[in-house]
């Protein structure tokens, strides 16, 4: 009997499970977990959204559409970058639909990369950029910003491209999973004037761009407009994971081969998600106002809580994740932690190393949760510290 396993991609076969869905997985069969694990909104899409795409259903029939999207597709996500961030894209050959940002993802490294190049990777970051760049061949290169407060600074970044001349993109993720820091327009354009200076593309994942609570989001793509390729998307800023609608945009040229590869991928992304799509974009674009509130005061109480707990945070500037340092009175082995956590607690938060260097001694938690959930979290937490041997500095209680 022969062992197909073995006769599989070699690189393929290095991949593993996601630590993180794994977790998730195991949490979730806990009688009466509370999950703070999960990155997705806890709000429903919004209902005219619903509404729309409820009748486009009902009175058209559902077809292929050419691979980068309708035209009124496209011609919706120019239109709000435009509005949102003063980006000019060709609707027509800069901007390729597609599903989700995690194809984004795949499809650009896909496009861009030969067997041998290298990606600079500031970490803590999401977890598909590595296996993503792996699975193409390709060597990522990890950079730890935790001593840093979780920024990528340019003497960090111009001393990585010297020691890696193979380095042929950069992905940078902000406001950034899992530590919700984010850049200002400052500090994004001296990291601009160092990337000028090398042949580079810059991966530039914003889809937490409408998640910005210290200042407006400054898109890298008007800083260095002609080595940035934008990812964006709908799941976070409308609440929008389960439709499933991302997009690239870049240089014309550059577009042109991504989109060759993105058809090959998937012929379109469906008729139902687009039409959607086309209405978040042009009559929701207030959309994340009322959420973006509610994610503030919530990030706001769970972050003064931490604190009195003892734990060391970086205060959020946008997306819905809280990184919090353990105390140092407990064992620093995070997933040990959190698994002692779900087991004597009923409380899942997410081991920070899950996320890269620079992540191990850290819990990730998300505030994309109910208010009641993150009050329940705090409790648990202060009861775990108490339990052992550890003060707090919450009144009344030690």
């Amino acid at each position: 009997m022969f062992d197909m396993e073995q006769r599989m991609n070699t690189v393929a076969l290095q991949i593993k499970p996601q630590d993180i869905f794994l977790f998730n997985a195991r949490a979730l069969k806990t009688p009466g977990i509370i999950n703070m694990t999960v990155g997705e909104p806890n709000f429903a899409t919004p209902e005219h959204i619903r509404q729309h795409t409820s009748t486009q259903l009902l009175q058209q029939t559902m077809h292929y559409t050419i691979p980068e999207g309708k035209p009124a597709l496209t011609a919706a996500i120019a239109n709000f970058l435009h509005d949102k961030y003063d980006l000019n894209y060709d609707p027509s050959s800069q901007i390729i639909a597609t599903l989700g940002v995690t194809e984004s993802v795949y499809t650009t490294l896909a496009a861009i990369l030969n067997p041998g190049d290298e990606v600079i990777v500031p970490t803590p970051s999401f977890t598909i950029y590595g296996p993503d760049i792996i699975l193409n061949q390709a060597k990522p290169v990890f950079v730890d910003t935790s001593k840093t407060n979780f920024r990528l600074d340019p003497a960090m970044l111009r001393a990585t491209l010297q020691e890696h001349p193979r380095a042929k993109a950069l992905i940078l993720n902000y406001p950034n999973n899992p530590t919700g820091i984010t850049y200002d327009k400052a500090q994004l354009q001296a990291l601009a004037e160092v990337l000028q200076e090398y042949a580079i593309f810059v991966i530039s994942d914003e889809i937490y761009s409408e998640l910005s609570y210290a200042h407006k989001h400054v898109s890298f793509a008007t800083l260095l407009p002609e080595q940035t390729i934008l990812l964006n998307g709908l799941s976070k800023s409308h609440a929008m994971t389960g439709w499933r609608v991302g997009y690239i945009c870049g240089p014309q040229k550059v577009i042109a081969h991504i989109l060759h590869v993105h058809e090959l991928i998937t012929t379109s992304i469906p008729e139902v998600t687009q039409d959607a799509a086309i209405e978040a974009l042009t009559n929701g674009q207030d959309d994340t106002h009322t959420m973006s509130v509610q994610y503030q005061k919530r990030r706001d109480i769970l972050y003064n809580g931490l604190q009195q707990l003892g734990f060391k945070v970086a205060k959020p500037q946008g997306a819905f994740y809280i990184f919090a340092k353990i105390p140092a009175q407990l064992t620093q082995d995070d997933v040990k932690l959190a698994e002692d956590l779900i087991a004597k607690e009923k409380l899942a938060l997410l081991p920070g190393s899950f996320f890269g260097i620079g992540g191990a001694g850290y819990l990730r938690i998300s505030y994309a949760a109910s208010l009641e959930n993150i009050k329940i979290t705090l409790t648990k937490l202060q009861h775990y510290l108490v339990e052992n041997g550890v003060e707090t500095k919450i009144e009344g209680k030690s």
